[in-house]
């Protein structure tokens, strides 16, 4: 299953919101149709929402029908809306950076069918990029994996939040390639149980052990000596490291660091960003009160209780023991280390 895939003038996304139940696709053929999958959860994961924003972008360009000289003030409002979507997730903006300058770039073309192509070209490119840096990722991983392993992740950082293979996924996925017997708990992932749905769903397709565990379980088999290790991706991580994640993050981050179990993440370079000092300076997205009051259309709680429902939590740099990107593992301390690393890329 992919996530998103473009049909030469329309993106074809999966909806993730009706996994693993139904298996439905949205055509969608504008940059507002792109906005509002993204904003429903229909489309989800850092580098996924990237490449899916880029192609969005170039509808946009695509939609456009006036004149050369009123593009620039339309696009304006395209990538306006589309900022809009999710305010965690870095590669968000990152993408769309890449689409303007790619648009400025190719300002004195005349032709707006030729920059129409462009955009689209950029866009694939994004997307191809997401495909070979999250390939790195699993290559880079594997080298931390033992020959046996119980792994522990929490929501999906598989092929679905990617174009294809996953980071946190992608180093499971290359160790269970490689041939070593690991072994996966999946946390369920509250409110929308993107662990349940959907981690569980992809490895039980690859035929890699899972086992699913409820959130407030996973301290109880780190006591039992039931985990080796923690791997987890990642929507945005602060030049010190700081790194902000699926809510619940944080507290599989403190149990991992009690009971000494390495906790890595497994981010493209993309999700790193040095503007931000550090993870307090991370804006952290708080979705509808309905996610919680309800699961799957079933009320789970009275319709008038107040809600506090943060999408992502901070997890100090601190208690990660290595950041995977694309370009290798990256270890503390991590304000010399990662700016090293973006200066190399």
């Amino acid at each position: 299953m992919k996530s998103i895939e473009w049909l030469g003038n329309s993106l074809r996304i999966l909806d993730q919101s009706k996994l693993p139940v139904e298996t439905v696709y949205r055509n969608a053929l504008s940059y507002k149709e792109v906005a509002e999958a993204i904003e429903h959860m229909e489309v989800r994961g850092a580098p996924a929402i990237g490449a899916a924003v880029a192609y969005g972008y170039a509808l946009g360009a695509i939609e456009y029908q006036g004149d050369r000289e009123g593009l620039p003030s339309f696009m304006e409002e395209v990538q306006d809306r589309l900022e809009a979507t999710r305010p965690t997730a870095v590669n968000l903006f990152w993408a769309l950076r890449r689409m303007e300058d790619r648009l400025r770039e190719c300002w004195e073309v005349e032709d707006l069918d030729e920059v129409r192509r462009i955009l689209i070209e950029e866009a694939n490119r994004i997307a191809e990029d997401d495909c070979k840096m999250n390939r790195l990722i699993g290559q880079h991983g594997n080298e931390i994996v033992p020959e046996k392993a119980n792994i522990l992740t929490h929501c999906n950082a598989g092929a679905l939040a990617t174009v294809e293979y996953g980071t946190a996924l992608g180093v499971i996925r290359k160790a269970h390639e490689a041939g070593k017997n690991i072994h996966v708990y999946a946390d369920e992932t509250r409110p929308l149980l993107q662990g349940a749905r959907l981690t569980a769903l992809e490895l039980m397709k690859d035929k890699i052990p899972v086992t699913l565990i409820a959130d407030n379980m996973a301290g109880y088999l780190m006591q039992q000596g039931k985990v080796d290790l923690v791997i987890v991706g990642a929507d945005r991580i602060a030049a010190n490291g700081d790194t902000a994640n699926k809510i619940g993050t944080y507290s599989v981050a403190v149990l991992a660091h009690a009971h000494g179990i390495p906790f890595y993440v497994a981010a493209p370079t993309s999700t790193i960003d040095l503007k931000v000092a550090t993870g307090q300076e991370i804006p952290i997205e708080v979705r509808p009160d309905k996610e919680m009051r309800e699961c799957f259309g079933l009320q789970v709680a009275p319709s008038e209780v107040n809600v506090y429902n943060p999408a992502f939590d901070v997890t100090p740099a601190k208690y990660i023991t290595g950041i995977i990107t694309e370009k290798g593992i990256v270890a503390p301390p991590y304000s010399v280390n990662l700016l090293k690393l973006m200066v190399r890329s």
